[in-house]
């Protein structure tokens, strides 16, 4: 026997919520009978949200679907707008609420990711999430992102097959006996040195991936140079077709060289302290390094409290006094991405910041905007 689920009581949430919200920034949740959060939601005004979703149309809009799903919500109120948007990224972390995963939208940043494992290989991803992963940007274009990964690869020759593909290496030669041949025409083709099939020593493969590490941190252009080497050589020769390929992977990889440069240098230039005014009068100071919120405090509007504050911001700069040139931490990207919107978003809110430095300076003081 199939027992339906009981209909929520619509009729009563929404006299709830015209009895209760008010229009003020915030957060809500969408729960199941158990007590499950099915979905987070911000709002500007959460009176307006919330409202919303009893006029939308069933089943025909996804907030109809997500409400009729629910048996109960709830929200809780923000400073601001700002700190809405913080608040939902951690809840969603926190619950991991279904109709979030389902209904995420496609991002138009990339990464470039290597993977984990004794033979990494490089890939392009919307969603860096996993934590043996290294990633680097983010980068605006998954078409030439992709089309750079695969000069790189070909050129560093590290493999490109799926993860579930057994690896082996020269050294572990013992553990088979008649030789082996590498599962695709790349290694024949010279574009993969062959971790598949013992065809290359695990030493020197990792040399290969730290070769394509330097390149994504911008600590050497190899395999630039053999690119340039081969033009060259193909122009003399007057192989005009092969010396067309040959600058278009140089093109591919100039690209990424310029492409993850402004990635870094873009991230770096979000360290600032942020002054976020409250929707009641309640500004917050925002300690942003490198895109993520590092502490957040009252604004601090007494010498006394700008004194506190400064010993805050003094602590942080001293734990991060070198800007990182390795990869970017996977548990911080999502914030990254939220600070870098925000500001894109909102430009007039860059007028509120001040450099970090400058708390520092007790001569000058912090710009009190």
């Amino acid at each position: 026997m199939i027992l339906e689920l009981a209909a929520p009581d619509l009729d009563g949430l929404k006299r709830r919520v015209k009895s209760l919200a008010e229009p003020r920034p915030g957060i809500y949740r969408m729960l199941d009978a158990s007590g499950r959060v099915l979905y987070v939601g911000k709002a500007k005004s959460l009176r307006i949200r919330l409202l919303s979703y009893f006029q939308a149309k069933f089943p025909e809009d996804k907030g109809a679907r997500i409400l009729h799903s629910a048996s109960d919500l709830s929200w809780e109120y923000t400073a601001s707008e700002f700190a809405a948007h913080l608040a939902e990224l951690r809840e969603i972390r926190k619950w991991r609420p279904p109709y979030n995963v389902q209904m995420n939208r496609r991002r138009l940043a990339v990464f470039v990711a290597i993977s984990g494992g004794s033979a990494p290989k490089l890939s392009c991803t919307p969603n860096p999430g996993k934590p043996d992963g290294r990633y680097y940007g983010p980068l605006a274009s998954p078409l030439r992102t992709s089309q750079a990964i695969k000069v790189l690869s070909d050129m560093l020759g590290l493999r490109d097959c799926a993860d579930r593909m057994p690896m082996v290496f020269a050294e572990q030669g013992d553990l088979f006996g008649a030789p082996r041949q590498a599962a695709c025409s790349r290694y024949d083709l010279g574009l993969c040195s062959g971790p598949c099939a013992g065809l290359v020593t695990a030493r020197e493969y990792q040399a290969r991936v730290e070769a394509a590490t330097a390149f994504l941190e911008g600590r050497a252009i190899a395999p630039v140079d053999r690119v340039i080497a081969g033009m060259q050589a193909a122009a003399e020769s007057t192989a005009f077709e092969a010396a067309v390929r040959w600058r278009e992977r140089f093109e591919a990889l100039e690209w990424m060289l310029g492409a993850t440069t402004r990635a870094r240098a873009a991230v770096e230039l979000l360290s600032f302290v942020y002054r976020d005014p409250g929707s009641h009068g309640d500004d917050r100071a925002y300690l942003i390094q490198r895109g993520v919120v590092r502490a957040c405090y009252p604004w601090p509007a007494t010498p006394i409290e700008q004194e506190a504050f400064r010993g805050v911001v003094a602590t942080q700069l001293a734990a991060a006094a070198e800007p990182p040139a390795g990869p970017l931490e996977p548990s911080t990207i999502e914030e990254m991405l939220l600070v870098m919107s925000w500001f894109r978003r909102h430009p007039e809110a860059l007028r509120r910041t001040t450099k970090l430095e400058e708390w520092l300076s007790e001569s000058s003081g912090p710009a009190l905007h």
